[in-house]
């Protein structure tokens, strides 16, 4: 296995991690008895500003692991791997751990530098895979 797909795999661990971390404080702040209808209606409570923090962070990382996910399949089915894309991959996933902590307490700047960071390492690993 790649270290890319090692990698991409340690990704998809964080965002499981990512969905109990905004789950069960979602479902005490709402209640299960929401949290498992359809939904069809808005929530009779809100969540904490934090909780709802964490539910975005979850859709961001899910909207990044797309393009991530595409960069390490076609980095890997090309035979692509090298120093380079194990690093931009590295970054990802470094940048991605460190997302979650500064959206949930709100660190601004950083959280954007940081998703920044995580953006140009994905950025980086598509257009080596050109090369």
């Amino acid at each position: 296995m790649t270290p890319e797909l090692t990698i991409l795999i340690l990704a998809a661990l964080l965002q499981c991690l990512q969905f109990v971390l905004y789950a069960v404080p979602a479902n005490r702040e709402i209640g299960p008895g929401y949290t498992m209808s359809a939904r069809d209606r808005p929530p009779s409570r809100e969540m904490s500003a934090r909780t709802a923090r964490l539910g975005r962070a979850l859709d961001n990382h899910f909207e990044g692991l797309i393009l991530f996910s595409i960069a390490v399949l076609v980095i890997t089915y090309a035979d692509k791997s090298g120093a380079a894309t194990t690093l931009c991959a590295a970054l990802y996933l470094l940048a991605r751990i460190l997302y979650v902590p500064a959206y949930y307490f709100g660190l601004r700047p950083w959280r954007s530098l940081i998703w920044m960071l995580g953006w140009l390492a994905t950025v980086g690993l598509l257009i080596l895979a050109l090369l």
